[in-house]
């Protein structure tokens, strides 16, 4: 496994700063992100058109401009959305990549809707083809990672996780439990990225001590979860302070 993937501390949706206009999942979060030399964390949309989006929320208007689900839009059509108050407009995953260009860590997490749609680890598979710097993906849908695998076998891949909010709920999609566990041995991971709030735990806590994998922990804001991180994980997808 190599050692860059746990090496910096990882900027969640970059190392944004709402108070100073700097906006999760834009460009001068990048930047920042690249300036403090740490990792960069950022979320993956699909397309209307099969484009790999950098944003967050499935729908805009949160942080946008204008409503809609992103996927109901093309590529084109997002990057006119200006988020608010600022100058600035969506990525593409490729131009997230060369905005990077290999300075940093990459780790994408890709959204889904557990319904079997892989077009999007499709794509972020195709772009990455080209791209050399250091980068990850993962995914709270393991049918997202196992597709990962097979369109791009030499990427490191991690499922995202947390403890199940209710006792009979068994995992996050509208599947069965049996299926999740197929599903994610399928994926052959690379890595693990568990709530840090969900610490310690049996599967992050099997995955690392037993079967080696590195764990990430998310989203590390208090000196709680610092410590909590310091203990059981092996890095940590920050936000709202600097380490």
């Amino acid at each position: 496994m190599p050692d860059w993937l746990t090496a910096r501390p990882i900027a969640h949706r970059g190392l944004h700063d709402a108070a100073t206009g700097v906006i999760e999942n834009t460009p001068p979060a990048f930047q920042a992100a690249l300036a403090g030399n740490y990792a960069i964390e950022c979320d993956l949309q699909l397309s209307a058109d099969g484009e790999a989006m950098v944003h967050h929320d499935d729908v805009l208007g949160r942080l946008t401009d204008g409503a809609g689900r992103l996927d109901a839009l093309t590529a084109a059509d997002l990057k006119r959305v200006p988020f608010k108050a600022t100058a600035e407009r969506m990525l593409t995953l490729g131009e997230l990549c060369d905005l990077v260009g290999g300075g940093t860590t990459l780790v994408l997490e890709l959204k889904g809707r557990f319904d079997g749609d892989v077009r999007l680890p499709r794509r972020v598979a195709a772009v990455l083809e080209s791209y050399n710097g250091p980068v990850a993906a993962m995914s709270f849908d393991p049918a997202h990672v196992a597709a990962l695998r097979d369109f791009s076998p030499g990427l490191l891949r991690g499922l995202v996780a947390m403890r199940p909010e209710q006792p009979r709920e068994r995992n996050f999609s509208t599947g069965s439990g049996a299926r999740f566990v197929l599903q994610a041995l399928a994926a052959r991971l690379s890595f693990l990225a568990y709530r840090v709030q969900d610490l310690p735990s049996a599967l992050p806590g099997f995955a690392r001590n037993v079967l080696g994998l590195p764990l990430l922990t998310w989203t590390v804001r208090t000196p709680e979860d610092r410590a909590r991180a310091a203990r059981h994980a092996d890095q940590i997808i920050f936000e709202g302070w600097r380490p």
